[in-house]
């Protein structure tokens, strides 16, 4: 089956918002009550042999340290925290389009929102990001 196909059916699936908004892009919208206070908005999007996954974690301010963030993803497997020059935080994620299954996206789709909430959290408490906190192997459904 062809990854947009296992995509399309796996999100179509997921409870709350979804909107597929191209031939090989779609977008999820996570409920503030999951995703630390207000909606995440997930990206996911195939192009060039990937599969790619991103969130919009936190806006800028004096508050984040981006370098923490930068040392956060030492210990994550499969998503990464990156930082705008503008200091807003988003969390990434790519898979080769030949690995995908519905296994793996709710894997990956579950670390991403994982990564997102935790910096957020982590940031609401005003503690600096555990480094041991966003490689748990949570699904989507871990999270919901």
């Amino acid at each position: 089956m062809p990854a947009t196909d296992t995509v399309d059916r796996f999100v179509g699936g997921l409870p709350g918002e979804t909107r597929r908004l191209a031939p090989a892009e779609w977008g999820i919208t996570v409920a503030a009550e999951l995703a630390a206070g207000w909606p995440l908005d997930v990206g996911v999007r195939i192009d060039e042999g990937l599969l790619r996954v991103q969130a919009f974690a936190l806006s800028a301010d004096e508050a984040i340290n981006p370098w923490n963030f930068l040392h956060w993803n030492r210990g994550t497997r499969y998503i990464r925290f990156a930082c705008t020059r503008a200091g807003d935080i988003w969390v990434h994620a790519d898979l080769p389009v030949t690995a995908v299954d519905e296994l793996t996206l709710d894997r990956l789709l579950g670390l991403v929102v994982e990564g997102a909430v935790l910096a957020r959290t982590t940031m609401q408490g005003g503690t600096e990001p555990d480094a041991g906190g966003a490689d748990a192997a949570g699904g989507w459904g871990q999270l919901s």
